[in-house]
């Protein structure tokens, strides 16, 4: 018996120690998984502020932001050519070259014609506009968050430009 005892003892703590050595590596390769996942989401987070950091770079204020209209805005080739004869009756009127004569009459003016105020900081300002005929104008403003339309009505006397809004339309 007592030859028994120093061997079930030496067997007891092989065991343990097999036991216990077992769930060590187990436990390590579980902090090593964890620790994968844990690189990979980093990697991932730093990507995304990568991504974020360089898009507000990229970002403007809004008042010098290049505008994109919304659709059905874009004017060009649609409408607002002048006529021969509408350019004869202005140009007899006392404006040397009609449409671009109220072109920059209408930029110079637009602060006073715009029916709206800015909002969050922003400036109204005319983004797009058309001379319609000798007597009528349309135009797009907005200032980066709102905008709107106007039909503008315009009477030359002597080479002066007197403008009207005879209808606004809010977006």
């Amino acid at each position: 018996m007592r030859n028994i005892l120093p061997w079930i003892l030496a067997g007891l703590f092989l065991f343990l120690a097999f036991y216990f050595y077992w769930q060590k590596n187990e436990a390590e390769g579980r902090l090593a998984i964890a620790d994968e996942k844990l690189i990979e989401t980093d990697q991932n987070l730093q990507e995304q502020q990568q991504e974020a950091d360089s898009l507000e770079n990229m970002m403007l204020p809004a008042d010098t932001m290049e505008m994109v209209p919304p659709g059905g805005v874009n004017f060009v080739d649609q409408i607002g050519a002048l006529s021969e004869s509408d350019i004869r009756r202005l140009q007899g009127r006392g404006l040397r070259n009609p449409e671009t004569d109220l072109m920059n009459d209408l930029n110079r003016k637009q602060s006073q014609l715009i029916p709206a105020e800015g909002s969050v900081g922003g400036t109204m300002v005319i983004r797009d506009s058309r001379i319609l005929n000798d007597r009528y104008a349309l135009a797009y403003y907005e200032d980066g968050h709102n905008g709107g339309y106007m039909v503008l009505r315009y009477d030359v006397n002597n080479g002066n430009i007197n403008w009207r809004v005879l209808d606004n339309s809010r977006l």
